[in-house]
């Protein structure tokens, strides 16, 4: 395992920043370089458990949207792709294939035929609690180098920064 150390290449990349341009404010480099690094480091630790069991981090996140809803582990389109942040095309695209895979169906509304839901099958919730038992853990250890106390604080800190990013995008 690489050893971290200080100064960092975070910390480098500041260090020449303000030597070519002082007059620039580059200290959100300190947060968005840290964070996009990170995000990488935590796409391929799930991309390696995901792949495991066939499936996309893409594909886990509709397995486990309908998988968390409880019983009958079932949504429509419109709602997955709420929850997915994604439009319903995208949901349909990953719902084929989830379908071609045995993991998932697609069932017409009894009351109203236009309404379609998209459920797990059995399989599709084995695969899915299966994966949720490797997932979680794996997270687990990748946060083993923060306390309790440190996990509450940055998840508190980063939903203060997602308000802040809304507010720039928003104008909120």
């Amino acid at each position: 395992m690489p050893k971290r150390t200080e100064p960092d290449e975070v910390d480098e990349m500041l260090a020449q920043w303000r030597a070519e341009v002082p007059e620039v404010d580059t200290s959100p480099l300190a947060v968005f370089g840290r964070l996009h690094r990170a995000f990488d480091r935590y796409q391929r630790q799930l991309t390696r458990v995901f792949s495991r069991h066939g499936i996309t981090v893409a594909d886990f996140g509709i397995l486990a949207a309908l998988r968390r809803g409880g019983a009958p582990y079932r949504r429509t389109a419109g709602d997955l792709a709420d929850t997915n942040l994604l439009t319903t095309g995208g949901i349909t695209q990953r719902v084929d294939k989830l379908v071609q895979a045995g993991l998932v169906r697609r069932e017409r509304d009894e009351d109203d035929r236009r309404v379609v839901f998209i459920g797990l099958t059995e399989d599709g919730l084995a695969a899915t609690d299966k994966v949720v038992h490797e997932h979680f853990p794996n997270e687990n250890r990748m946060l083993a180098g923060l306390t309790a106390t440190e996990r509450a604080q940055l998840a508190k800190l980063l939903g203060k920064l997602e308000q802040s990013l809304d507010q720039a995008e928003f104008g909120g």
